[in-house]
């Protein structure tokens, strides 16, 4: 099992930048291809982004495709999200999940373990 703390959400203006953390715990962090997603209120959770274990692949949601960067550290047991060109419509509570698939990473109900979510707020 592994566990994962999600933090660096927060509130920003529009065209800013935020850096989201993912850190994990338990077993080891390299076997687990890692992905974000988000949920606005009332709206469903939807997927943001995705990395493979090895962070040779890579995938985003055309919302946030050319603004958005994920990214793992390995060695720190810590995935991240890179947020540029902020935009009000990206406010949600941000989402860190962790799965041992590699296929299908863009569907949330391929992901086994979650954290506890860091909003993100973006004013206009």
């Amino acid at each position: 099992q592994v566990q994962l703390v999600e933090s660096g959400g927060g509130l920003v203006q529009a065209g800013g930048s935020l850096r989201l953390s993912c850190a994990a715990s338990g077993r080891t962090f390299s076997s687990y291809s890692m992905a974000w997603f988000r949920q606005a209120p009332g709206k469903v959770r939807e997927f943001v982004s995705a990395l493979s274990r090895r962070g040779d692949s890579t995938y985003y949601s055309d919302s946030v495709k050319g603004r958005f960067t994920i990214s793992r550290d390995n060695a720190k047991n810590t995935a991240y999200l890179q947020m540029n060109s902020l935009k009000p419509e990206d406010t949600a509570v941000y989402y860190c999940a962790a799965t041992l698939r590699e296929l299908d990473l863009g569907y949330r109900g391929s992901y086994d373990y979650w954290g506890q979510g860091t909003q993100v707020t973006v004013s206009s």
